[in-house]
């Protein structure tokens, strides 16, 4: 299933930053980084659980936030990408 995972760390202090590239980290761990706080993300059942128990545990909850959007396994139809930097399709190889 494609889960779109996003996210906004407080910055303003030196370990909202550690947090902020920790966040980003686990996310590559999972997909592909869309966007700055945006990563779409390829996951069954068990690793989306993982990975949203890394998150939780990483984050400031009075600080910090992150959304989770299922789009299922027919997110093709869903998905639309429009201006700069071409859609990386997520299933597919990486070839540079």
């Amino acid at each position: 299933m494609l889960i779109l995972v996003t996210y906004d760390v407080s910055t303003q202090t030196a370990e909202g930053r550690t947090r902020l590239r920790k966040v980003a980290k686990v996310c590559q761990n999972y997909g592909v980084r869309v966007q700055n706080s945006v990563f779409e993300c390829i996951v069954d059942a068990t690793q989306l659980l993982m990975m949203k128990k890394e998150l939780d545990d990483m984050i400031n909850k009075g600080t910090d936030s992150l959304r989770f959007y299922n789009l299922g396994n027919k997110y093709k139809s869903k998905v639309e990408h429009i201006g700069a930097k071409e859609s990386i399709h997520v299933e597919e190889p990486l070839i540079f």
